[in-house]
């Protein structure tokens, strides 16, 4: 009787729960590569910008290309930044993923993208 609640009490949880797990992307993937000196104080520090980007699996189905939802984040993040006014830039830009996966029916993967803006002073 105990090996059979204990094993319920296994299936149950492994039936309720949900995988998840993030990844870094420490390559160089930017397309927004510029070389920029950052080795003088000429520059100010205005903020930090994010960006997102979903994509949703149901039974391994569905969603975009890796490449594209990268690219959607960035662009978000893009969008998100205010570049207008004065000589301004987005440093350190980086993706990191995050993925939950429910039993191999449901996946979410989501893209989150983002940088520091700096303004050049001279």
């Amino acid at each position: 009787m105990k090996n059979l609640v204990f094993l319920m009490t296994i299936a149950i949880g492994l039936l309720m729960g949900s995988c998840a797990m993030t990844k870094e992307a420490v390559e160089n993937q930017n397309q927004l590569q510029t070389q920029v000196v950052l080795d003088k104080a000429n520059y100010k520090i205005i903020g930090n910008v994010t960006g997102e980007a979903t994509q949703k699996y149901v039974f391994g189905m569905g969603g975009i290309s890796k490449k594209a939802l990268r690219s959607s984040a960035m662009s978000d993040m893009m969008n998100n930044a205010d570049l207008k006014g004065g000589a301004r830039a987005i440093i350190n830009a980086n993706v990191q993923y995050q993925v939950k996966n429910i039993l191999g029916i449901y996946t979410k993967i989501k893209a989150v993208a983002t940088g520091v803006i700096i303004e050049f002073t001279k």
